[in-house]
């Protein structure tokens, strides 16, 4: 069933929690990238991705996604729970020992969601091109979908992807940049500089859609929407999503230290008071 905005903007909120709640049950994972991506989750779970139920790996003739930077974990499994793929209560069972949800996504034990195993770095987009060329070959007119992180950008296979996408007209794939300007080490212009972004993009061939508003549900919402209309041009599509690391927690927001550390018992008491709920649904 279609939600409503109001519950979308419920669920973001719900999803937060739940990405706190991972990572302090067990003291590791990625709380900062995850609950700044929890609006592009909520927005393409919920609102612009066709999928089908049951998940099969196939995916033929539904859309498809691919998680990149496979080190927010968290949002995505809380997302995929939410949206009914596996019961929530298996949430629970974040990076513990004989888990289907360990710190980085992965396939052999078949969790529902999961296409690809994402944990070293700049990989995704190479697997989505792969895929979407795998469906205009298949006569199938569905969309492939790639997020990925700023910081990851410093690995060169993204660039060559970028290349050939462009250069062989792969014009069914969006990807998404989480552009929060931050990576385990500091500010992205600190450790690697990527220059203006949007103008390499352009250069490689690609379509190029900004949204400052991140963290803004309807926002993502639009920018997703505008990406789908550009598809079919003979350009691949990337979004630029200024998104704000930690967002919704005050104290993990405006620096990269949240990048990888999970709040004390104390600290997420605070931040379920930010993110507070009539009637929580915590697992």
């Amino acid at each position: 069933m279609s939600k409503s905005i109001e519950e979308l903007k419920s669920l973001t909120t719900q999803i937060r929690r739940d990405i706190l709640r991972m990572v302090h049950a067990v003291n590791s994972g990625h709380p900062g990238g995850s609950l700044g991506c929890t609006e592009y989750f909520t927005a393409l779970y919920g609102k612009v991705m066709n999928y089908k139920s049951p998940f099969t790996m196939e995916g033929k003739n539904e859309d498809l996604f691919f998680l990149s930077n496979g080190h927010i974990s968290p949002v995505f499994y809380s997302t995929l729970a939410r949206f009914d793929f596996f019961p929530v209560a298996e949430l629970a069972t974040f990076r513990k020992l004989g888990t289907r949800l360990q710190g980085h996504p992965t396939t052999h034990d078949g969790l529902p969601g999961i296409r690809i195993a994402s944990g070293s770095l700049g990989q995704g987009l190479s697997v989505a091109v792969g895929a979407a060329l795998a469906k205009k070959l298949d006569g199938d007119d569905s969309l492939v979908y790639v997020l990925q992180g700023d910081g990851e950008l410093q690995e060169g296979q993204n660039w060559e992807a970028f290349m050939y996408a462009a250069a062989k007209k792969v014009d069914n794939i969006i990807t998404t940049i989480d552009y929060n300007g931050r990576q385990i080490d500091g500010d992205t212009e600190d450790v690697l500089d990527l220059g203006d972004l949007h103008a390499k993009m352009e250069a490689f061939g690609w379509t190029v859609l900004n949204e400052k508003n991140g963290n803004d549900l309807e926002a993502v919402i639009a920018i997703l929407e505008k990406a789908k209309s550009e598809t079919g041009k003979g350009k691949p599509v990337c979004i630029l999503l200024h998104t704000e690391m930690g967002h919704g927690v005050d104290f993990m927001m405006g620096t990269h230290a949240w990048h990888g550390k999970a709040p004390s018992d104390e600290q997420l008491d605070t931040a379920f008071k930010q993110l507070y709920l009539e009637a929580p649904a915590d697992y």
